[in-house]
């Protein structure tokens, strides 16, 4: 496993990250537990989540927390705040959550649920557009000053909103972001127009999600064949999602995509991973996993190292 730096912070994450949205939604504890397990073994270090996922409650943290036990001192631990409660042209915003009322309290819960007195990295999950970016950054600098973050992100933000948040921790002299975590794959490129080149401008580390966009990118779905049972697009929260990845221009790229990977002994798998670890400013990728063995495929992904001959040939047809 390789590790890199986040951004211009001393956090060094490993390339793929486990995404934790599955917990306490498609897996339980025990589930978590042996997934969690695995990726210790297999050198993952870096464990994403967000008071949001599985339910407004944190079900999420709670059991990645109970999953690391004692362990929690060997790795590094990302969270999110804010909850999706507005859509717009422009993405989807949390109009409240970038208040100091709002950050205490979330944050003083994910501690709770994690059961640990620091949090590692501390994001901004959506836009707040009622709050003023310079109180939120404000509130996030006290955090630091206490110890119960060690540094913040922000996450599904355009590129303003990144340059935004560097010029108001500078010119503020507050504890800087550190890291942009926005989707990003094979099939949703949009990062790429505005956002990934205001993040690398900024310094800042890009995670991105959905890498193997709701599972499309792993190779189990067959042009002309019914969905697989039990997928992230077949069921649950991510089904209404279906359309925006199943559709004939990502059957072209899929296709592209799988004959390109086994001319080099490799899956698709593997190649959409690798894809964006071969991008500027990406420390790390974000994968979710529900079975130890999916884990096992997404940290072997990490170690195809794309040559810049195939990272012009995947943009050619990925475009």
């Amino acid at each position: 496993m390789d590790y890199r730096n986040i951004g211009s912070s001393d956090l060094q994450v490993s390339v793929v990250g486990l995404g934790c949205n599955n917990f306490g939604m498609r897996i339980g504890q025990d589930g978590a537990n042996a997934v969690v397990d695995k990726a210790i073994e297999l050198g993952v270090n870096f464990f994403d989540t967000a008071e949001m996922y599985a339910g407004e409650h944190g079900p999420s943290e709670e059991i990645l927390g109970k999953a690391l036990g004692d362990r929690r001192g060997d790795v590094i631990i990302a969270t999110k705040f804010g909850m999706p409660t507005a859509m717009t042209p422009t993405g989807i915003q949390s109009p409240g959550s970038g208040t100091r009322e709002y950050i205490t309290n979330a944050v003083t819960n994910s501690l709770q649920r994690l059961g640990t007195d620091y949090i590692d990295l501390y994001m901004v999950h959506f836009p707040d557009p009622d709050t003023p970016a310079a109180e939120t950054a404000g509130v996030l600098d006290d955090l630091v000053k206490e110890g119960k973050i060690r540094h913040a992100g922000i996450s599904n933000v355009n590129g303003d909103q990144i340059r935004e948040a560097k010029q108001v921790t500078e010119s503020s002299g507050l504890a800087p972001y550190i890291s942009v975590e926005n989707e990003w794959s094979l099939v949703d490129r949009n990062i790429e127009a505005d956002a990934a080149p205001a993040a690398v401008e900024c310094g800042y580390g890009i995670f991105p999600y959905f890498p193997l966009a709701g599972g499309f990118l792993t190779g189990k779905y067959k042009q002309g064949e019914a969905m697989p049972e039990g997928g992230r697009l077949t069921e649950g929260a991510l089904a209404g999602l279906a359309g925006k990845y199943i559709n004939d221009h990502n059957w072209g790229i899929l296709h592209a995509a799988e004959a390109y990977a086994a001319d080099q002994g490799h899956s698709v798998l593997d190649l959409a991973i690798a894809w964006l670890l071969a991008q500027d400013g990406v420390p790390s990728v974000i994968s979710g996993a529900t079975r130890p063995d999916q884990l096992e495929s997404n940290v072997a992904a990490g170690d195809w190292n794309l040559t810049g001959d195939d990272v012009a040939a995947i943009n050619a047809f990925a475009s």
